[in-house]
């Protein structure tokens, strides 16, 4: 199979600042750690140059005149624009921020375009997956969402196409989500945190898509501190059969690292193992229903020195179907009390049970 990787030493523009959580070294500590395990070049991915989203991509997703007030907070010196969810906290102001976000965008357009025109399989767009940015606000570190852009573009270029959107980032998917809601040749499904507890506070079970689209979405939150065990039933009893039923052309992934036990953002406790079996299972999943077609995104993930490289590499591996040292997931899981594990996965059953009821497609 021919893969690709969309990277740019540019996309490190997208600064949110020295003191903020997401940190481009991220990205560029894991390209860099994918180099070193010979996962890049004419025996693994095949770099490509991202270019910036254009006005008409951003706006199959956003409205004008929320593109119109990040093109005015990226002047240095310009002022918070709170009604569009730009500045203070976690989305602030920088200077260079829509060139920044728009080349995030293209280069997630890129990789779905290097996999429905380029010949490519299966490619990856590691500074993707902003997942939160709004269709009139910015939101939880996003300021233009990636993933909806390229699911967009693929729609108006294939109308007949069907993609299954698959989200395993600590945080609920609810940019895609709502971008989806009214659009039955999309699903969108999300692993994640319940938002009982963290950030955005969205993504139950009974969020199961608009009127025109009933179940295209399909939510499974997860207690605090989920284990792999959790995941491993969660994915096999809810994931791999929604994505199947729905019958895919495409499978688009984002892959947060933030559900890692180590993240200082969240609460789970997925470990490096845990993560490699979930994009092995989705690599598995569309060679299983697509021919492998498969565009990878990167997404959140705050451990960024150590865990966030050694994940995403894997990632890359998952793509080329490649074995990795056993370094790269060695490392204890999160501590429990005795009993804690069978108590996490009688509450996953549970959710499970909730989403799995009465679907139909």
């Amino acid at each position: 199979m021919q893969s690709s990787l969309v990277y740019s030493h540019d996309l490190n523009a997208y600064d949110l600042g020295t003191e903020h959580a997401l940190r481009p070294e991220r990205v560029e500590g894991a390209v860099a750690m994918m180099r070193s395990h010979d996962l890049l070049g004419a025996a693994g991915l095949n770099v490509i140059e991202p270019h910036p989203a254009g006005r008409e991509d951003l706006e199959r997703v956003h409205d004008a005149a929320y593109i119109d007030a990040v093109i005015r907070a990226s002047a240095l010196g310009a002022p918070d624009d709170l009604s569009h969810g730009i500045g203070a906290g976690d989305t602030p102001v920088f200077a260079g921020m829509h060139t920044a976000a728009a080349l995030v965008a293209g280069g997630s357009i890129e990789a779905m375009r290097a996999v429905l025109e380029g010949g490519d399989t299966r490619s990856l767009a590691i500074a993707g997956g902003l997942h939160h940015a709004h269709r009139d606000r910015a939101a939880g570190f996003c300021v233009y969402n990636d993933p909806a852009a390229a699911i967009a573009w693929a729609l108006e270029r294939e109308p007949r196409m069907r993609i299954a959107y698959i989200d395993i980032d600590a945080h609920h998917g609810d940019g895609v989500q709502e971008t989806f809601w009214n659009e039955p040749r999309v699903l969108t499904v999300s692993l994640h945190e319940s938002g009982r507890y963290l950030f955005p506070g969205t993504g139950f079970p009974d969020e199961r898509g608009g009127p025109l689209a009933k179940d295209s979405a399909a939510n499974i939150p997860l207690p605090q501190y989920a284990t792999d065990a959790c995941y491993d039933f969660a994915f096999d009893a809810a994931v791999a059969p929604l994505v199947s039923r729905f019958r895919p052309d495409l499978i688009v992934s984002q892959n947060g690292a933030d559900a890692l036990h180590s993240d200082p953002l969240t609460s789970l406790g997925l470990t490096l193992g845990g993560y490699r079996m979930l994009v092995e299972r989705i690599s598995a999943l569309s060679h299983r229903l697509c021919e492998g077609r498969l565009v990878a995104l990167g997404g959140g993930g705050y451990d960024w020195q150590e865990m966030v490289p050694r994940a995403w590499t894997l990632l890359a591996a998952s793509l080329l179907g490649r074995e990795m040292p056993a370094s790269l997931t060695e490392g204890a899981g999160p501590v429990l009390r005795e009993g804690a594990e069978e108590h996490l996965l009688r509450r996953t059953r549970e959710v499970v049970a909730e989403v799995m009821r009465g679907r139909e497609y």
